[in-house]
């Protein structure tokens, strides 16, 4: 067994965690302060009654136990309230604590490069940002403080019974190690148990994400009877991860118990026979033991559910700290924030790949002028798209130089780099939201007119206004309520609104329908009007009239030249490929008019 994994508490993990206390310091005193007042009136009951039950009850002196019972019922109002003030004291520390961890935690989930979530399921990050840090929450409420506050309390009972009785105390210290004992075997099985449970939640949170998001591949594939079966197996390991907590929890409570009233017992039967000989101990003495007993008993029970959560919570800890500590982001060390850019990029030696090993371009060599237009075709797999991720930055180049306006781009500020920059996607993402928060991506200071007039500029109004509620019409998730050419419309919208100096369109006319594409065309034809534009396109008919294109294969360039340049070359690439589309389309043209 690996004795790392059931170590209860690593004090290294926690100091960093407690580094998110410091600014709530004084809350942090305040449930310190409750805790020990909370351990000093939980004594003074028990302490009371033995007062009462010897000194009053025994000789009747009914009149004199009035004062006792008033100190009793306000000793009870202040433990009362102290508890309460601790509560509610420890929850709000965690709740502060937890919210600033979560803010650190997706601040550093939106800064991580591409490549990170390539190898990483949504689900389980999901899993990390909600689950987890709730219940890191935990330590602070259930955990911590509770076993701090237990711990105090459990220290004043022993300090207590030692100035009454040491016989007494020693019946009752007996039983302790057995209870110890059990409680330690008990934290070490549900450490291990924990860890197991928050890898099975991560687990289903991560397939139900994927089917859910992905059920449209489920049903058109008819995939239900399949995906409900693999979901049975992974929703029964999760059910057996958390089968192991509930055995051992039905294991140690009855052996806590069992202790408990076998000590008590022992305290009847050893303090009767002192009463009886006369030995120093009152009835007052065996009731103030049996209390007592049961308040050191109990919180060692209690004890082993607190470990537990905070276990959970030091699991989630180790979890979120994980995250927090990759380091998977596009180093930002640039110093240049240019105001203004004219478009001009080169590309100088450059070489590229995703995995080491696996290169996918090679000693590249591109330039493109300001103002611009080039189209980049090629094969599935040629490179096309990660030479638009470098020019964004959203993957690292392993060497050679990229230039924008003869800057390196390194050497520029992500965010003012990509604020001159704008791809459309061949899959455009649209948030549940309406049409105008979609184009302004949630960008109030943007007003509605000024969005509306835009969509007059390039084509797109006419569509929007004929949709329920127009510009504030809720697309659901993903756009769903809208048709591809739709989203695509939207998402040039959003391009122009914003204004870039480089514009990149990946595929963005691959999937249109007929209604859309005159709209589409008039507005590609709007947006990089003045811009230096990169069009990756297997339409070739789209990019004849661009400036250049670029022929990539296996991440080289292979031809260079306008549409009517690499059409001379009878044994071209451009032109075996262009030749193959047009034959294609006219087939489709013939199939569909049989007369002609």
């Amino acid at each position: 067994m690996n004795i790392k994994k059931v170590n209860f508490f690593d004090l290294k993990l926690f100091k960093k965690l407690m580094g998110f206390v410091k600014p709530y310091k004084l809350n942090y005193y305040l449930v310190l302060i409750y805790a020990i007042s909370l351990s000093v009136f939980s004594i003074l009951t028990p302490y009371f009654l033995k007062v009462i039950v010897d000194d009053y009850i025994t000789k009747k002196d009914y009149d004199g136990m009035v004062f006792f019972i008033l100190m009793m019922l306000i000793t009870l109002i202040l433990e009362v309230s102290f508890q309460f003030l601790f509560v509610f004291n420890a929850n709000l520390l965690g709740q502060n604590v937890i919210k600033d961890i979560r803010n650190n935690l997706f601040k550093k989930i939106i800064h991580f490069k591409l490549g990170y979530f390539d190898n990483t399921a949504v689900g389980r990050l999901v899993t990390r940002v909600v689950n987890d840090i709730e219940t890191i929450a935990s330590i602070f409420s259930q955990g911590l403080f509770m076993i701090i506050a237990d711990l105090l309390k459990m220290s004043m009972v022993i300090i207590i019974m030692l100035i009454v009785n040491w016989k007494l105390s020693l019946i009752v210290f007996s039983i302790l190690p057995i209870i110890i004992y059990a409680t330690r075997l008990f934290q070490k099985s549900m450490k291990i148990a924990f860890e197991e449970v928050r890898k099975e939640v991560a687990n289903l949170n991560s397939f139900v994400q994927e089917r859910i998001s992905g059920i449209k591949i489920v049903q058109i594939f008819n995939r239900e009877l399949l995906d409900h079966s693999m979901f049975r197996q992974i929703n029964m390991k999760h059910k057996n991860a958390w089968l192991k907590t509930v055995w051992f929890n039905s294991i140690f409570f009855p052996v806590a118990e069992i202790s408990s009233s076998v000590t008590i017992g022992l305290l009847v039967w050893y303090g009767g026979l002192n009463v009886s000989a006369g030995d120093g101990v009152t009835l007052g003495i065996i009731f103030l033991f049996i209390q007592m007993s049961q308040m050191l008993f109990r919180p060692l029970r209690q004890i082993a559910d607190k470990f537990n959560s905070l276990q959970m919570g030091m699991v989630s800890t180790s979890r979120i700290f994980k995250i927090l500590e990759t380091e998977s982001s596009i180093s930002d060390n640039g110093t240049i924030n240019p105001n203004f850019i004219k478009g001009k990029i080169n590309f100088k030696n450059v070489n590229f790949s995703y995995l080491p090993g696996q290169q996918i371009i090679f000693d590249l060599n591109l330039n493109i002028s300001a103002g611009e237009s080039i189209a980049i075709v090629g094969p599935t797999g040629a490179g096309k798209s990660s030479i638009i991720n470098l020019i964004s930055r959203f993957y690292e180049f392993d060497n050679g130089e990229i230039k924008i306006d003869d800057l390196d781009i390194r050497k520029i500020r992500i965010n003012a780099l990509r604020n001159f920059v704008s791809v459309v996607p061949q899959d455009v993402f649209l948030f549940a939201a309406s049409i105008y928060e979609n184009v302004t991506l949630f960008d109030y200071s943007i007003s509605k007119d000024f969005v509306i007039k835009a969509a007059k500029e390039i084509g797109v109004h006419e569509f929007i206004s004929k949709l329920p509620n127009d510009y504030d019409y809720n697309i659901r998730e993903r756009g769903v309520m809208l048709s591809s050419g739709e989203r695509q419309l939207i998402a040039f919208l959003r391009v122009f609104i914003i204004n870039p100096n480089i514009l990149i369109l990946d595929e963005a006319t691959s999937s249109i329908d007929s209604y859309s594409e005159s709209i589409i065309q008039k507005a590609i034809s709007k947006i990089t009007k003045n811009k230096t534009s990169i069009i990756i396109a297997h339409r070739l008919e789209t990019i004849k009239k661009t400036n250049k294109i670029i022929y990539l294969e296996h991440g080289r360039i292979i031809e260079k030249g306008t549409h009517i340049e690499l059409m001379k070359k009878k044994s071209g690439k451009y032109r075996k490929l262009y030749n193959i589309q047009f034959r294609k389309n006219q087939n489709q043209i013939n199939n569909l008019n049989p007369l002609k």
